[in-house]
């Protein structure tokens, strides 16, 4: 087996001083009980806002099989309607076998202070396997997506300025609904931001063999979620490149026609060597993609919040938003500077 990178140590200390949960490897025996502990809020919309300045308000559509999607939707409270305004089309993580729609109130940018007053954040709940397996969580997501992009008019944003964004499942997914909007010419997504990607159901790579058993969200765990989304079809011939975004790489179009993409990974995770391997197959489509490999970052370690490593990848995550959305914090407007 080969020698895992090393944590950062200040993430070390805090991993050993957390809940054994966090560490635990996923198995088909607890994945029932795992899910259904991690799958139903334990705040409310109110308590989720907390302090902060914004309003939520809740709309459903027609799911990928006839049933109902919800999507919150939020936004600043002060919000001024603006012809450029970009809305945000976040998708929640949880290996697409647990979570829900107000998890990882950290990770969607609108709904901090960075881009002020104008910007709106939209979530749906990727439904979740074994119960509802591939293709519906990314079908879904699809369909959110076809809802959102016919609302700029009515919840006040330029539907041509969407930014989909996701962590760790919710991210794959949101790779996979990105290439099925480029393969059926729509609608058009601006921009992605890809947060330790759940990309590839292989498990081949080399980070997969370094943290087979350690970390957060190991290969073991991986091995089980992904078997809950594609059944039998895992890792065989027969995964779509919209199930497993890794696999684009080696379809006719390849990454070719993406959007300008941001992708991070930590050093120290399962997903580190196919998110580089994303990245390089956007830069060998002529694309662009801004790659962020943290040394000594676990899976989600930027959902942790305070420590060093975390507040600097936020801190880039964001900086790339305010730049692909040219908002300038000065006039508190979406300019192009170079005009």
């Amino acid at each position: 087996m080969p020698p895992p990178c090393p944590f950062d140590p200040e993430l070390e200390a805090l991993l050993k001083a957390a809940p054994p949960e966090y560490t635990a490897t996923l198995t088909p025996d607890t994945l029932p009980a795992v899910s259904e502990a991690y799958s139903k809020p334990t705040l409310t919309v109110d308590e989720f806002i907390g302090d902060r300045p914004i309003q939520a308000a809740d709309y459903t559509l027609p799911d990928y099989q006839g049933a109902e999607i919800a999507i919150p939707a939020f936004a600043r409270k002060d919000r001024r309607s603006t012809a450029r305004a970009p809305a945000f089309y976040y998708l929640h993580g949880g290996g697409t076998v647990m979570g829900h729609r107000l998890i990882e109130r950290r990770v969607p940018a609108p709904v901090r202070r960075d881009v002020r007053r104008r910007a709106g954040c939209r979530r749906v709940t990727a439904y979740l396997a074994p119960k509802r397996p591939d293709p519906v969580p990314v079908e879904d997501c699809y369909a959110g997506l076809v809802w959102l992009a016919a609302q700029g008019e009515k919840l006040g944003f330029d539907p041509k300025r969407i930014m989909i964004a996701g962590a760790s499942a919710g991210a794959g997914i949101a790779a996979g609904v990105t290439l099925l909007a480029r393969d059926r010419a729509g609608p058009h997504i601006a921009w992605q931001l890809l947060s330790g990607p759940m990309l590839d159901d292989r498990n081949t790579t080399l980070s997969s063999r370094q943290y087979a058993s350690l970390g957060v969200w190991n290969a073991a765990s991986n091995q089980t979620a992904w078997a809950a989304v594609l059944g039998e079809r895992l890792g065989g011939p027969h995964v779509s490149i919209y199930a497993a975004p890794a696999r684009a790489l080696y379809s006719d179009t390849g990454l070719a026609n993406l959007p300008p993409t941001h992708i991070e990974a930590g050093s120290a995770e399962v997903f580190r060597d196919e998110v580089v391997a994303f990245a390089n197959g956007i830069w060998a489509a002529g694309g662009r993609a801004d790659l962020h490999i943290w040394a000594g970052g676990f899976h989600g370690f930027d959902l942790w919040g305070y420590p060093r490593l975390a507040q600097e990848t936020l801190a880039a995550r964001y900086s790339w938003v305010r730049r692909m959305v040219e908002w300038d914090p000065v006039s508190e407007s979406f300019e192009v500077p170079w005009n």
